[in-house]
């Protein structure tokens, strides 16, 4: 039997500046929002926009990259691997958690000048 790999590969535009966190051991993580749209006709002919968000982390070198080069609006190609996970919140409700753990990401828009 063939093994099946966890791989997405996401377009689209960061929501906002990236968040880069340092722990103690050395390493650091950055956490950015990434947007992606589709868009299509309803039944009535109207141009319908529908916008995805999706929660990227990168670690270390990868999150360094994404720090030092991206801001809100940048257009990336994101390529990496769906994690999910949950943790129980200060309420005790079990809250849901999944985001895509960046390997590679591309700047595929120009600076603006």
């Amino acid at each position: 039997m063939k093994s099946l790999r966890n791989q997405v590969q996401l377009i689209g535009r960061l929501g906002a500046d990236p968040e880069m966190r340092e722990f103690s051991n050395g390493n650091n993580k950055v956490s950015i929002s990434v947007a992606t749209s589709e868009f299509y006709k309803n039944k009535a002919g109207e141009q319908v926009t529908d916008t995805q968000w999706h929660n990227v982390i990168a670690w270390n070198g990868t999150g360094k990259y994404i720090k030092k080069y991206m801001t809100k609006g940048t257009e990336v190609m994101v390529q990496g691997k769906l994690s999910h996970s949950s943790y129980e919140d200060k309420n005790g409700i079990t809250r849901y958690v999944t985001e895509v753990v960046a390997d590679q990401v591309m700047i595929l828009s120009k600076k603006e000048s």
